[in-house]
């Protein structure tokens, strides 16, 4: 059992202690009489939960799905106990309480006159209301207790110890190059990726020895035991001098593998990505869904942190961010801007969703929508009155539709076309491709707008005619992606070979491209008859 855990149970040892309550989402509360106090300042997420109870007969209680599960008698450290676990949602809660000695009936029962009962509020366990609302929400303006146990928490706050000088060292010269990803593999060579291709950083293959050395104080106790049990681990990593990483360490076949990403210093603008303007008009909506699609390293989160940069300079608002995790910190300027991380902050993107629209947002940023949950929550925002700005890595403005729609099962799409048709306001997908000196990337963009034409497409099901709505939208700010690649080879940003590579309709970029030359006239004599060729 672990010390934290061996530390909370010393709480029911308190004068008048009943219950110890530890659920996600909030702080772990003792009850005392018959009020809740907090033990601790910060809330619980689910793998700190999981960490607490590791190693003991309670880690195989955890209920899968939603469910109110019965009290169980336990003994943990040689206290009998009575557990019960509540999963309600993405919530997950624990109630721990002494379980009573037995007691021995008397050799001569004595009658005992009957008293008047007086009615509880407290069900029997077991039960499906036998979970007080209090108890999944414990009050925290009760005055905390004479011994507080924030350390018996303060072990599970997974910070990384220390960023090792040879993975620093690794990190500048990385960024020195202009390159965006780096790779450090067991018995492979330390690889970056400079405009769109992986170059050896150094020649020699780093042994397992020497990975393990350089990623693992990157981990804290419960990211190394995720690590251990899932296979990989997703974090941010902030390099004092070296900026911000997105990092993702993995095991692989030889040993460990490290992935990293050089976010920014600082939020972009879109005239710095080289972006259209038409893609800072999506800013304009007071609410409703705007996409940023595109493939997996084609730059969706550096554009979604440039319109949000856009918001947050332009009116105070309070902008909300759910990220896993975060890459790109936001300064105050005339909006505040609170960003959320996915395993450190909330649970899942589903559930930060949630308590979002209690939090008074008026704009929502999600880092992906993954999952028909968090698709389902987000247009519902959209629907009332919020602003939801999204990833997704799906290729094009037309997939992108289609992925949101097939999240849900058949019977429920006509509803979801209904809905996405009234809610969706802007999709831009953008593609990165080296630029036609090859020292650089530029972006590729198609700019769909959501009009009336539009939703009625899409409830009606008839998206074969996009590429039709488009070519006639361009009134409406809409860019098809061709069109965008015509604009820059003509710039001279980016080659013909390259355009027609990722051109949707190559025949007719390349006609555009290479316009035909007009039939010549034919020469005439002196008498304006045309002479024989």
């Amino acid at each position: 059992m672990s010390a934290q855990l061996f530390q909370l149970l010393a709480q029911l040892d308190r004068p008048g202690a009943t219950e110890l309550v530890v659920a996600t989402g909030r702080p772990v509360a003792v009850r005392v009489h018959a009020s809740y106090h907090p033990l601790t300042a910060s809330a619980v997420t689910l793998p700190q939960l999981m960490h607490l109870i590791r190693d003991t007969q309670l880690a195989a209680m955890v209920p899968a799905g939603e469910q109110v599960g019965d009290p169980v008698a336990i003994d943990l450290d040689g206290r009998a106990l009575r557990a019960q676990f509540i999963r309600q949602g993405s919530d997950v809660m624990l109630r721990i309480e002494p379980r009573p000695a037995p007691q021995q009936p008397p050799a001569r029962p004595t009658p005992v006159p009957a008293r008047p009962r007086t009615p509880s509020r407290t069900p029997p366990h077991g039960s499906a209301t036998a979970v007080p609302q209090v108890a999944l929400r414990p009050p925290t303006q009760d005055p905390a207790p004479a011994e507080p146990v924030e350390s018996a928490v303060a072990g599970l706050v997974d910070e990384p110890s220390e960023v090792p000088p040879a993975l620093a060292a690794l990190i500048a010269e990385a960024r020195r190059r202009g390159a965006t990803d780096l790779h450090i593999a067991a018995n492979r060579p330390v690889l970056v990726r400079i405009v769109g291709e992986l170059v050896a950083l150094e020649p020699p293959p780093r042994s397992a020895a020497d990975v393990e050395a350089l990623v693992l104080p990157l981990l804290g106790p419960l990211r190394r035991q995720q690590l251990a049990e899932r296979g990989y681990v997703d974090l941010a990593v902030d390099l004092p001098g070296g900026g911000r990483l997105r990092t993702n360490i993995s095991r692989q076949q030889g040993g460990l593998k490290g992935a990293f990403r050089l976010a920014v210093a600082a939020p972009p603008s879109l005239v710095e990505l080289g972006l259209p303007a038409a893609v800072a008009k999506v800013t304009e909506h007071h609410q409703g869904l705007v996409v940023i699609a595109g493939p997996s390293g084609h730059g969706k989160t550096t554009t979604l942190a440039a319109l949000v940069d856009l918001l947050n300079r332009a009116r105070p608002i309070h902008i909300l961010t759910i990220e896993d995790p975060v890459e790109i910190a936001h300064p105050r300027y005339a909006a505040v801007v609170s960003q959320r991380e996915v395993g450190r902050h909330t649970l899942s993107f589903a559930a930060a969703l949630k308590a979002s629209l209690r939090e008074d947002p008026d704009v929502i940023v999600i880092g992906e929508l993954r999952d028909r949950e968090t698709v389902e929550i987000a247009l519902t925002a959209a629907e009332t009155g919020h602003l939801v700005l999204a990833t997704m890595s799906t290729p094009s403005a037309a997939k992108t539709i289609d992925r949101l729609i097939d999240m849900f099962p058949p019977d429920d799409q006509s509803q979801v076309r209904a809905s996405l048709g009234a809610a969706l306001k802007a999709i831009v997908a953008q593609r990165l491709l080296p630029d036609a000196q090859g020292t650089g990337m530029v972006a590729a963009v198609e700019v769909l707008v959501g009009v009336l034409a539009l939703a009625n497409l899409i409830r009606d099901n008839k998206l074969f005619q996009l590429p039709n709505l488009m070519q006639r939208g361009r009134a409406f700010g809409m860019l098809r992606l061709d069109d965008s690649l015509l604009e820059l080879v003509r710039a001279g940003r980016l080659t013909e070979e390259a355009a027609l590579r990722q051109a949707d309709n190559k025949k007719e970029l390349t006609a555009a491209l290479r316009p035909a030359a007009p039939p010549a006239e034919p020469r005439r004599g002196l008498f304006g008859r045309k002479e024989r060729e």
